[in-house]
């Protein structure tokens, strides 16, 4: 039904009209002025419609920040938004032919990037949960709120994989790990897009496709110099989740991958997207990347015919698919080709109902701030990662007479929330200082300095930070990076940033680095407040593994906050003092430094030794490491071998893993059981352990459950010496516990029949 409307649709359009249907060439707040509390439309809006008869999606109608320069004073706040896009739809209804309606598209990496909005972790955050149910939720309630304004397309980061924690957009990422990530984006696209796939509640636009993370020396929209296999077996299985989870969207990647820009990747986009998954979305341009192409060709006719063919549906503000008209006219590109396009938008457009309903009547969900709030604040308890705990110091008790709060990121609103955050009220965010100061009981003190900034040099409050440490039973400081953009900062055309040597970011798009020392004097400001003998508890505020080695011996405990949203200074002061019982777990490894990568959990086995001469090889702080107030042992159930036949798994059978866990301390808590598996028999070299299974669940001091976990053809193929997706007879390692490094071990055979 919807293919015949389509069908019909195209037929009536004119390759002018087709061509403004794959353009999404404006930034969204150049479309309207506000005046007052009354708003119009501008002339360069009005000039691009009439140009290309329509526009086939809008972004960033909403985007609030220093690039946009948008803010309280000239944004569109929540009770206007309806009214702004409707205005946009009837201009579209009234001045072009057909009166299509374009789709509006929106950042939401952690949240919509919209005024008043709700600022949830950051993926690296939501990684360390390994809660794919309460992602889920998360999802669902973006979603919402971006309805709640009429939006159609979220923007969403869920397929770059986190291999060099140089890169400034880690904190994007989910996890280092592929199996990690794919059950997140599963999450994600089931949250976002709702059950009925036949009406979805928003589109969730997934990117970067594919392998960003792999990007040399961890720079930034850098080459990815790896061949199919690695792009199979690491990148791939994130958008492969997703298209079989319903996906209708995703973005294609700045990167190169073995010569070939992800915008011009046939095979990429259409042989393996397309033809192998069967997903029928559509595909999004990254910002101006369709202009990088002129890089390859030289010229914008020829860029335009690279993308399309390739399979690259839809613009983002570049030049290059303006052109498409004039390319078809000078025979570089076959109108039926621009044809299969359109299509894909239109077909979007009718599935999310913009034909069906009165555009002034646009779909409006209603949401509850305070359902927001309480995931908000869940998602980052359980985001919360402690790894040291000497002594069982922690957690404190709420009597301690008097706590000193000391750090950069210990009272900073916008620290807490990473990069693509829209302007905050200082009221809908709670600081550590703030969190901590609510939680101790009347009678406990609160001293508090900031002791020294991110990345300056200037130690001048040091000998305050000394002397409120030296009065308190207790040193709480919070350290870390920021990914937090300022107005007054230069941006690239695409909004990553170009000047920030004056500013407090070190992490965040376009911010890679090439070590992964604290900032400024943050290690020396430890040191400082160490020679007081005070227990001391790190708190690190991060987007990406810092380098803790010389900071390590003198804290007394660790906990990683990474960008914990609005609501974590709330919680992470719940877990310092016991409210809550922490579970995340490291959803990256933790380098001793930068000179050791990479050091991801999962490294081919091929016999190399790991070690340096200088400096160990393996991580500081291992995939999958967290501790709890609690001990939670796992065993399998029994050490009986299993075993299953290759034409069982074939067929779609899967293999049973029982599991006992246990809650040997004095705290209730979640439990994350982790199932690594090492293939001892392949035809080509395997990974020293991959994750194939795991599941959170919650237990109550002093007792045992019983967990099972699942094995299939998916989990147990590799691919083979002709690249074929394959499970081969042999002997496999079984692998359960509570990390990557702390494992009980029994053997699968998997045989023929």
């Amino acid at each position: 039904m919807l293919e015949k409307q389509v069908d019909d649709l195209v037929k009536q359009m004119t390759l002018e009209e087709k061509v403004g249907q794959l353009n999404q060439k404006l930034y969204g707040w150049q479309v309207y002025r506000k005046i007052g509390n009354q708003y119009e439309l501008t002339e360069t809006f009005k000039q691009h419609v009439q140009k290309f008869q329509g526009i086939g999606a809008l972004y960033g109608l909403f985007r609030a920040d220093p690039w946009s320069g948008i803010h309280f004073e000239n944004g569109i706040p929540l009770e206007d938004s309806i009214h702004v896009t409707n205005m946009i739809q009837d201009y579209l209804k009234e001045h072009t032919r057909l009166g299509i309606p374009t789709l509006f598209s929106e950042e939401c990496p952690h949240g919509h990037q919209a005024l008043d909005s709700t600022v949830f972790p950051t993926h690296l955050g939501s990684g360390a949960t390994w809660n794919t149910d309460l992602q889920t939720s998360v999802s669902e309630y973006i979603a919402l709120e971006l309805m709640e304004r009429g939006v159609h397309l979220g923007l969403v980061s869920t397929l770059d994989i986190a291999r060099d924690p140089r890169w400034g957009r880690t904190e994007e990422c989910f996890s280092e790990d592929p199996y990690l990530a794919a059950r997140m984006t599963k999450a994600v696209v089931k949250g976002m897009q709702g059950d009925n796939k036949e009406a979805p509640n928003v589109i969730a636009v997934l990117k970067h496709f594919a392998a960003q993370g792999a990007a040399v020396g961890g720079h930034n929209a850098g080459p990815a110099l790896i061949g199919e296999r690695e792009l199979r077996e690491i990148y791939l299985p994130p958008m492969k989740a997703g298209v079989r989870s319903g996906a209708l969207a995703c973005m294609a990647a700045y990167n190169e991958i073995d010569g070939i820009p992800c915008h011009s990747n046939r095979k990429l986009l259409t042989g393996i997207l397309r033809e192998e998954w069967s997903f029928n979305g559509i595909v999004m341009a990254d910002g101006t990347a369709l202009d990088r192409l002129l890089l390859l060709t030289g010229d914008k006719e020829l860029a335009a015919a690279y993308a399309l063919n390739a399979g690259v549906d839809l613009s983002l503000w570049d030049d290059i698919y303006t052109q498409i008209e004039v390319a078809v006219m000078n025979g570089k590109i076959k109108e039926s080709v621009v044809d299969k396009a359109v299509k894909r938008v239109l077909y979007v457009k009718f599935l999310l109902g913009l034909f069906s309903e009165k555009v002034n009547k646009q779909k409006c969900a209603s949401v509850s701030r305070k359902e927001g709030k309480t995931l908000n604040l869940e998602m980052a308890r359980q985001s919360i990662t402690l790894l040291k705990n000497k002594h069982h110091l922690l957690p404190l008790s709420k009597t301690n007479k008097t706590v000193a709060v000391i750090g950069p990121n210990a009272d900073n609103v916008y620290n807490l929330l990473g990069d693509y955050t829209a302007p905050q009220r200082k009221e809908s965010v709670v600081t550590i200082k703030q969190g901590i100061s609510e939680i101790v009981e009347e009678g406990c003190e609160i001293l508090y300095t900031k002791g020294c900034r991110i990345r300056s040099t200037d130690m001048s409050d040091f000998n305050n930070a000394k002397t409120i440490a030296s009065k308190a039973d207790v040193v709480i400081l919070a350290l870390g990076g920021s990914s937090a953009r300022e107005f007054g900062m230069e941006f690239q055309d695409n909004g990553a940033v170009i000047d920030y040597d004056q500013a407090e970011m070190d992490c965040g798009e376009n911010i890679d680095v090439a070590n992964l020392d604290l900032g400024g004097v943050q290690k020396e400001l430890v040191q400082e407040l160490a020679s007081l003998n005070t227990p001391m508890i790190g708190v690190l505020i991060q987007g990406r593994p810092y380098s803790l080695k010389d900071i390590e011996p003198y804290l007394d405990a660790i906990l990683i906050g990474w960008y914990p949203g609005q609501l974590g200074g709330q919680a992470i002061a719940e877990v310092i003092f016991g409210d809550v019982n922490p579970s995340g777990k490291l959803p990256v490894s933790i380098p001793y430094s930068a000179d050791q990568l990479p050091v991801y959990y999962n490294a081919k086995n091929s016999g190399a030794k790991s070690d340096y001469y200088d400096e160990v090889g393996h991580a500081m702080y291992s995939f999958g490491y967290g501790l709890s107030y609690s001990l939670f042992p796992c065993e399998f159930s029994t050490k009986e071998h299993e075993t299953i036949s290759i034409h069982s798994l074939t067929n779609g059978e899967r293999l049973h893993v029982s599991v006992d866990v246990s809650n040997t301390g004095a705290y209730d808590g979640f439990a994350v059981v982790q199932l690594y598996i090492q293939d001892l028999e392949a035809s080509v070299t395997q990974r020293i352990k991959e994750l194939k299974a795991f599941k959170k669940i919650w237990i109550p001091a002093g007792e045992t459950k019983n967990v099972r976990l699942q094995l299939g053809f998916e989990e147990l193929a590799i691919w083979d010496l002709e690249m074929n997706q394959v499970v081969e007879p042999g002997n496999v390692m079984l692998m359960i516990g509570e990390s990557s490094d702390q494992l009980d071990e029994k053997k699968l055979v998997i045989h023929e029949e």
